[in-house]
């Protein structure tokens, strides 16, 4: 008799086992929705899916009166711009810094202790600061995400690159490679797929810092809608960005890592035989 743990659910079985936890809770809401509206038509902690549609239609759907703009996709556009920005910038930062951090020790010594007291900041203890000194425009929403997220992967860069079999450097060196040609050809090839895995990993803070930013001082941004109707309990418009928000991370993952299985296959069939 097999054991549990070496039981693998055929693909029909595993595609049903990853839906029904979305199934269940679709009805457990319709449910208590339904008992919650039957009891006071005008709860809001609940709304039906007949609000949640309205809501959408005229966030999305209906030009504003005042600004003739679709408030939702504003909102989406204005978001994705200071996460881009931000996530980019941080990538960015993360591979120099990670890569001399890494593989020159005077690089390290001056930077590494540097990088490790940032990263263990609260980011959002210094948000006011942010605030402050860049003003309340982008500038200080994507510097939040920036040093959130960009201390980490410096890190995590630095660590990957002191990983490298050092056979690998002694060798190029010994065939008369420079520090350069080191970092450009044996190095790089070997991190960027490091560098795309630990952006996956930071997209979650990421849009934390992001919506947190906007809810304090922003005019447009899905954390400014979220948090300006909450006053208002408008949870028809807080379900549908919230769950918007889910969707935009998840898509943003999916294409990070499609990307790099596309352009370094190697590194997820080593991922995968280990």
């Amino acid at each position: 008799m097999k054991k549990i743990m070496n039981i693998k659910p055929t693909k029909p079985l595993a595609a049903f086992l990853s839906l029904l936890p979305f199934v269940i809770i679709f009805f457990v809401y319709l449910t208590a929705s339904g008992e919650r509206l039957a009891e006071n038509p005008n709860d809001k902690l609940l709304p039906s899916f007949q609000q949640i549609y309205s809501a959408i239609d005229r966030l999305a759907f209906t030009e504003n009166k005042r600004t003739g703009e679709y408030l939702f996709w504003q909102d989406t556009s204005a978001s994705l711009y200071r996460i881009c920005i931000g996530i980019g910038i941080s990538s960015l930062l993360g591979l120099i810094v990670g890569l001399l951090t890494g593989l020159i020790p005077l690089a390290r010594s001056g930077l590494s202790p540097l990088v490790t007291f940032v990263s263990l900041v609260p980011p959002m203890a210094i948000l006011p600061i942010l605030f402050i000194s860049f003003g309340l425009g982008e500038l200080a929403k994507v510097m939040l995400i920036i040093i959130g997220t960009a201390p980490v992967m410096m890190r995590d860069m630095q660590s990957h690159v002191r990983q490298l079999p050092a056979e690998q450097l002694i060798k190029a060196q010994t065939l008369g490679a420079s520090t350069w040609l080191v970092s450009l050809r044996v190095i790089l090839p070997q991190i960027l797929p490091r560098l795309l895995s630990s952006m996956r990993l930071s997209l979650g803070a990421a849009w934390l810092f992001l919506i947190a930013a906007e809810a304090i001082a922003a005019q447009e941004g899905l954390g400014y809608r979220i948090f300006l109707v909450r006053r208002y309990m408008s949870m028809d418009v807080i379900f549908p960005y919230v769950i918007w928000i889910t969707l935009l991370a998840f898509l943003m993952d999916y294409l990070l890592r499609k990307t790099s299985e596309k352009a370094f296959p190697w590194y997820h069939s080593n991922e995968s035989g280990k």
